[in-house]
């Protein structure tokens, strides 16, 4: 019996998040993970740093931490994907926005990991696949994406581990993951198939901060699994290569949380954007007026700030924090008036910041939306969510 895991770890925290939230997930997951590779060399991982993660660590004194995982970028046993800079839900912004966050990103991970840096695949922030996105990742010369396993367009069979599944919009290779093992604590269900003495690949994506932020396990089921003679580990680039089967597939909108009923729906990004929800509805409206700023006076005396201000606004935890979704399993309710608030304020400062004269009725546009949007987070969140 034998096991083949391929793990994907997402790092990423909002580029708004206070220092005390970065050092615990830091202290409780981060430091979890990379010791216990550091302990068990035979084990590879594939790991998705966020850029604007990465700079945070540093500030906040993790240098150790970010040496220790360049050591194993450098060793093979840990490989690292591109993504976008600011984790913004990639398919609802221009080309042009795009295409920045994903250089951006990489000149960040140049920036610690070093120029020699090979990065096969692409992790897009809540796999959340669109057409014209995997076009401009396959154009910037990646090979693989990750996606959920319900991204795929195949109704009549289940998927199957020994194919090699490409995108037929893109070319680019697939990665699915395992929503049954995935939407669980990955090390237990890997105990109960090694229990019923199962031979088995077992692909799993999760964020980082579930081992030890999200779950706390007390019992150290993670560490044990590593010990295990019957696991195989393989970074995703070299689990794809052993595939030899291919087959070209159609692949639906979706992301790593879609359900079918949000599909037919046709609601895709459903947690980012629900044309329902009208505080989603005017921050991506007040996200437009602020892309539009920047790439208007891209010359402007404070186009640094404007467009820092934007980034950070553009980060995906703005808008799912105001969709207000109840998924019990990590927590109650995806609502946080002070989150929205957060990501909001980036936005309008974006706006705010530029100097050029002409940009006064913009302003004013904007700030009347700015205050539409923090009236209507208040009086929902009073009206609807403080009394339960």
């Amino acid at each position: 019996m034998k096991i083949t895991w391929v793990n994907l770890l997402h790092f990423y925290q909002p580029p708004t998040a206070d220092n005390e939230t970065i050092i615990e997930a830091a202290e409780k997951s981060y430091k979890r993970i990379i010791g216990a590779l550091k302990r068990h060399g035979q084990i590879k991982f594939t790991l998705n740093l966020a850029g604007c993660l990465l700079e945070k660590l540093e500030i906040l004194g993790y240098q150790e931490l970010i040496n220790d995982l360049k050591a194993m970028v450098a060793h093979g046993q840990v490989e690292l994907t591109g993504s976008a800079a600011f984790h913004p839900i990639l398919a609802l912004l221009p080309d042009e926005e795009i295409i920045r966050q994903i250089r951006l990103n990489e000149k960040i991970l140049k920036k610690y990991f070093g120029h020699k840096l090979n990065r096969r695949g692409f992790f897009i922030p809540e796999a959340a696949y669109g057409a014209k996105v995997a076009k401009i990742v396959k154009k910037l010369n990646y090979r693989w994406i990750l996606l959920d396993e319900i991204s795929a367009d195949i109704k009549s069979r289940p998927l199957d581990n020994s194919r090699l599944y490409l995108d037929k919009n893109s070319g680019l290779k697939i990665l699915f993951r395992q929503r049954q093992n995935s939407k669980k604590y990955a090390p237990q269900e890997i105990f109960k198939i090694i229990k019923h003495s199962e031979t088995k690949t077992v692909v799993t994506a999760t964020d980082a901060e579930l081992y030890g932020l999200r779950h706390q396990d007390f019992s150290y089921t993670f560490e044990k699994l590593l010990n295990r003679q019957e696991i195989k580990t393989l970074t995703a680039s070299e689990y794809l290569a052993k595939l030899k089967q291919s087959e070209k597939i159609a692949l639906r909108a979706s992301s790593w949380e879609s359900t079918e009923p949000e599909l037919k729906n046709n609601l895709p990004y459903f947690l980012w954007h629900n044309k329902k929800n009208k505080i989603q509805t005017l921050l991506w409206e007040l996200t437009g007026a602020a892309i539009a700023n920047i790439k208007k006076y891209p010359k402007d005396q404070n186009y640094f700030w404007a467009r820092r201000h934007l980034d950070r606004g553009l980060a995906s935890c703005t808008y799912w924090w105001a969709s207000a979704y109840d998924f019990r399993l990590y927590g109650p309710i995806s609502w946080n008036p002070d989150e929205i608030e957060k990501g909001a304020n980036e936005l309008i400062r974006s706006i705010r910041s530029l100097a050029n004269p002409k940009t006064r009725p913009i302003k004013i546009k904007a700030e009347k939306l700015y205050i539409k949007i923090k009236q209507l987070i208040w009086h929902k969140h009073w009206r609807y969510y403080w009394l339960k």
